[in-house]
């Protein structure tokens, strides 16, 4: 799949958040213990833009840090997007996706956080919890 843009839609699991959204063509696995800790696993994100929230005040806020925001389903509880405002960057949970397929796996991020206790198969970009710092202040956001 191509990193070009294209719109998709999805939902939560009780469908009280719906969404479109301007989507990547990738998908990134992160394992900083904070997305674990959110997410019961990894956090599966795509790089999105123009996300637009069909009835925000279904949509949760969690400020985890200084610079992101977790965002989840009132009703169901559902992880659904990690968001950096400031930085006008938005990772929407692939798998919230109507077509989830449609992502590649190509990276892995805070690859030095993760557990010895699992390993993806699929052959990917891994990234340090610097690297990826070092992306978000150079660059903005990473892609």
């Amino acid at each position: 799949m191509s990193d070009a843009g294209f719109e998709a839609k999805g939902a939560c699991l009780c469908g009280a958040v719906k969404f479109t959204a301007t989507a990547q063509g990738h998908m990134d696995v992160c394992h900083c213990s904070m997305c674990r800790r959110w997410t019961g696993g990894v956090f599966m994100g795509v790089s999105c833009s123009d996300v637009q929230i069909e009835d925000e005040s279904a949509l949760g806020v969690y400020a985890s840090s200084e610079h992101g925001e977790r965002c989840f389903c009132k009703t169901c509880g559902s992880s659904f997007m990690w968001r950096s405002e400031q930085l006008g960057f938005y990772s929407v949970s692939a798998q919230a996706f109507e077509d989830p397929a449609a992502f590649d796996f190509t990276t892995e991020i805070f690859i030095d956080s993760k557990p010895a206790n699992y390993d993806f198969a699929n052959p990917t970009q891994k990234l340090t919890a610097a690297e990826v710092m070092a992306m978000f202040s150079s660059e903005g956001a990473p892609e």
